[in-house]
């Protein structure tokens, strides 16, 4: 297992200058470690350049003239706007490395004996939420695992529970109605027949050969089979959507700790009504599965936070097929520290990968 992104070299992004680039990267890491404007007398005494006051005040009008500084009030300070952390992220952002001990830390945390899947993930979305001082997220996408076992439990009068054991370890299960007066038996016969043919199966895979096989009235199972198509194997996803799966954040109490003002914290608070929607997290695998590697979006960029100010960096994690298996990131405030988050979550991600592979 590789150890996480190497440090990456600045690029002096296009249109600036060496003096501009390093004065916009003074404010964006200073913003990054307390949130409060710079202005040009701080810069000028931490830079360490032969750099007057005037020069840099010039070189802040002309960064906030592009679009890359504002002010957020009468004083002379300016604050980065996401455009201006965009440009520091692309092209002057240094990645830190993680250590062995904390290699060794995630390993152990995420390896625990054991523990069940949701548990497994859980556990890995409130370790990203403690490394990072922001909210962690884990999703796990359904519809493409293995199915290895499918069982039926009778609960007495017309219902019957479903119990589906995934080549993952994962099990969910889900009540159905059965028809008045059928036998359990007629139960233990359905779930020979369906695990007959779960053997390499996914659970479409599944649908569409017992689909088959009741068509063509292969089966002396047909209605009891056809039911249980219905409504047992639609536990992962069905109605011909394959792409549910289970969202998990741990940490969202982070998210309000910079917010100042009402229409802020309203803000938020409709973010955090957006996460529990299955559009969003649909969003956020669509967003992961056009990502080889870890990507930021800042802002607005992804089209999930609207005006909230939060920022999110997420990875997606691939097993030895390079099949994605699930995404995990990172939501907080502009100001998150990308350089220490990317690398929690690029090697996170890949760990997480190889352990659901």
């Amino acid at each position: 297992m590789k150890r996480g992104l190497r440090p990456a070299k600045p690029v002096l992004p296009p249109g600036l200058d060496p003096r501009s680039a390093t004065i916009l990267r003074e404010i964006v890491e200073e913003y990054v470690a307390s949130g409060e404007p710079v202005g040009s007398r701080t810069l000028s005494r931490r830079l360490g350049l032969p750099l007057s006051p005037a020069t840099i005040r010039n070189v802040m009008a002309s960064l906030t003239e592009a679009g890359l500084l504002f002010s957020p009030h009468t004083s002379a300070g300016r604050l980065p706007t996401e455009a201006g952390l965009r440009l520091f992220v692309d092209g002057l952002l240094q990645f830190g490395s993680l250590s062995e001990e904390e290699c060794r830390a995630i390993g152990q945390s995420l390896e625990a004996r054991g523990r069940s899947l949701q548990d497994t993930l859980t556990e890995a979305s409130s370790l990203l939420s403690g490394m990072s001082d922001a909210a962690g997220l884990v999703i796990a996408p359904k519809g493409e695992g293995g199915v290895k076992h499918i069982e039926f439990v009778a609960l007495g009068g017309n219902r019957a529970l479903v119990v589906l054991v995934g080549t993952d370890g994962h099990v969910e299960n889900r009540v159905i109605e059965t028809p008045i007066g059928m036998p359990p038996s007629a139960l233990v016969e359905a779930a020979n027949y369906l695990n007959a043919h779960t053997i390499g199966a996914t659970l479409p895979d599944l649908r569409e050969r017992v689909g088959a096989d009741i068509a063509e009235n292969r089966s002396a199972l047909d209605q009891l089979t056809a039911d249980v198509v219905e409504s047992g194997l639609a536990i992962w996803g069905g109605g011909g959507d394959e792409r549910g799966g289970t969202l998990i954040i741990r940490g969202q109490g982070k998210l309000l700790s910079d917010v100042d003002g009402q229409e802020r914290l309203l803000a938020i608070q409709a973010l955090f009504d957006r996460l529990e929607r299955q559009e969003t997290m649909l969003r956020l695998l669509e967003l992961a599965e056009h990502s080889e590697g870890v990507r930021i979006f800042i802002g607005a960029e992804s089209g999930l936070f609207g005006g909230t100010g939060m920022s999110m960096v997420v990875a997606p994690a691939r097993n030895e097929a390079n099949r994605i298996v699930g995404a995990i990131g990172v939501i907080g405030p502009t100001r998150i520290n990308y350089g220490r988050i990317v690398p929690v979550v690029d090697y996170t991600a890949r760990f997480l990968g190889e352990m659901l592979g």
